[in-house]
């Protein structure tokens, strides 16, 4: 099911760069576009909602006290052109907030973060199931595009420098310009298991261990010295 959007600004410029971002991702559907958040308190009432894209500067009431408001209100992503109101956004639970103009690698962090808790708050009632696992997925960027990686089908991770390669279970590899601390950050919440400053592995994937490595299938991968308690403790414990 597509996730419910909500956008809230009263600048159309604005409204018509979410808009596009949103269709590019896929699995998200915009319920309605408010230029202010009168228009946005009768949305809520008439329709199911589960994140609103809030602008904060906006005529008659500002998006912060509009929040405050709201007794039950879906999960929220600031994006506004006002950086000193970041630690109040943060402070009413907001899931991010970006500053504009917003790029779309911006945007799709933030919506990796929204699908992450999403993923969270479903695994805090039920453990996720190997098809949640399977239709997971990150978005990251491969050359010149943002390629959808499925979280079910990454094997390992391996950092040279300033990039790191994505290992997949089909064989495949992904040379991502990203660090392995900002990757490490992404899947904290998942399994994955950081085993060495240069790698990455996948728990599920794991046919094997001893002290000094994990076996993926026929792949080994070394286990740093200064991780080695912490792997040890959560393969004896499978997680």
């Amino acid at each position: 099911m597509k996730l419910q959007c909500l956008l809230i600004d009263d600048e159309p410029p604005a409204l018509k760069v979410l808009s596009r971002y949103i269709s590019e991702v896929g699995g998200m559907e915009i319920v309605s576009q408010c230029n202010n958040a009168i228009e946005a308190i009768k949305v809520l009432r008439e329709h199911k909602v589960d994140v609103i894209f809030l602008d904060i500067k906006m005529p008659r009431i500002i998006g912060t006290d509009f929040l405050k408001n709201l007794s039950q209100p879906p999960k929220v992503i600031f994006v506004t052109a006002y950086r000193e109101y970041a630690v109040e956004g943060f402070e009413l639970d907001a899931i991010d907030y970006l500053v504009k103009p917003v790029s779309f690698e911006r945007f799709l962090k933030a919506i990796t973060k929204l699908n992450r808790l999403l993923g969270n708050e479903t695994s805090a009632i039920s453990s996720p199931s190997t098809q949640d696992l399977y239709e997971s997925f990150i978005y990251l960027k491969v050359d010149k595009d943002m390629k959808k990686i499925f979280i079910g089908n990454i094997m390992y991770i391996e950092s040279c420098k300033d990039y790191v390669t994505i290992f997949l279970a089909d064989g495949k590899k992904l040379l991502v310009k990203q660090s392995i601390s900002a990757i490490e950050n992404l899947l904290s919440d998942l399994k994955f298991l950081r085993v060495h400053r240069s790698y990455i592995i996948s728990i599920n994937k794991v046919s094997g261990y001893n002290s000094l490595s994990v076996q993926l299938g026929e792949t080994e991968i070394p286990i740093g010295r200064l991780y080695k308690q912490t792997v040890m403790d959560r393969l004896q414990n499978g997680w």
